[in-house]
């Protein structure tokens, strides 16, 4: 049985390569008195299969997932700053975006404040009961400001998301603790 499977692999192995024989082979000259003359075995010359390794191009279905961007007619917030200076106005948008995971969230901006060049926007960031589970996504709320070139500072009421996306703004408790830090400002802005 040995004999046979030995035969099998062999003959398996030998199908498998393209063999040329290169040279005639003599048997070894034997003299009754057991002294031989060296022989010369065969020469044969394997080719095995070429193998080439490397890359090529090819047209495959690849999921992707595209964000549509689609243009509506909606109400947004704009608010129109006329300073006692008479400074040139600019139109511009005032964002606020935060990235979530777990549940979605709503964000709105709640208030704007002024004191001085300053404005201060403070927004709500909230969860909601629809979970995404381990999914991300962005939340943003937005209101169209015409007024002189003024600095814009972002506070968000509720807990920070641990993405590094919500590293710009600062997050705070409640507006009571952004009311103690300012002295005297006007509220131009209220949802």
């Amino acid at each position: 049985m040995k004999k046979l499977l030995l035969l099998g692999m062999s003959l398996t192995v030998l199908s498998a390569c393209n063999i040329k024989k290169e040279e005639k082979g003599e048997m070894p000259e034997l003299d009754v008195d057991v002294t031989a003359d060296a022989g010369e075995l065969p020469e044969y010359d394997v080719n095995w299969a070429d193998v080439n390794v490397g890359t090529r191009t090819d047209t495959l279905e690849i999921p992707k997932v595209v964000i549509v961007m689609e243009e509506e007619t909606v109400e947004v917030p704009y608010i129109d700053v006329d300073m006692p200076d008479g400074d040139e106005k600019f139109e511009k948008t005032i964002m606020v975006e935060a990235e979530v995971t777990d549940k979605e969230h709503s964000l709105e901006i709640q208030e704007i404040w002024a004191s001085g060049d300053n404005l201060y926007v403070i927004s709500q960031l909230e969860p909601t009961e629809q979970s995404i589970g381990d999914k991300k996504m962005r939340v943003s709320d937005q209101i169209t400001l015409n007024a002189p070139d003024l600095n814009v500072r972002h506070y968000i009421i509720g807990v920070k998301p641990e993405r590094v996306f919500n590293m710009q703004y600062d997050y705070l408790d409640s507006k009571e603790n952004l009311k103690s830090s300012l002295n005297d400002y006007t509220v131009i802005y209220t949802k």
